[in-house]
């Protein structure tokens, strides 16, 4: 398992870190199998969008404030509540192809990291599995 740091600077932040993850997997020297990506954090997430208009990583940014509201009536009361939501809702983890060494992705997908409590230094486990 290889582990990368990701430091956001925002509270909501989308940040593409496919290149990191290219590098694990080639890295590890498998060119057939699955590639794991794990976010250990409760307020952070991981998907799979479009990386090459950033304006789909802001209005994902814009989009979570408006459907989970910070101000909203959560029970919860460490001031994050929010946050926890939209990590749920995003999820934290994905399972990719690698083919031939490098992952699997349609011609304009990335990985995106999901901040939603930032700003922080946060950690992303990274596991390549050979077939």
């Amino acid at each position: 398992m290889e582990v990368i740091t990701v430091k956001t600077s925002r509270r909501i932040q989308m940040i593409d870190i496919t290149a990191e993850v290219e590098s694990v997997v080639r890295k590890s020297g498998i060119q057939n199998g699955i590639v794991v990506v794990f976010i250990p954090h409760t307020t952070a997430a991981i998907t799979v969008n479009e990386n090459a208009d950033p304006s789909v990583k802001h209005d994902l940014e814009e989009f979570s404030k408006e459907l989970v509201p910070h101000n909203w009536r959560w029970t919860h009361g460490e001031g994050n509540s929010d946050s926890h939501f939209k990590s749920s809702m995003f999820g934290p983890s994905l399972t990719l192809i690698v083919e031939n060494g490098r992952i699997a992705l349609g011609t304009w997908q990335g990985i995106i990291f999901a901040e939603f409590d930032g700003p922080r230094t946060r950690k992303v486990w990274i596991q390549v599995i050979g077939a």
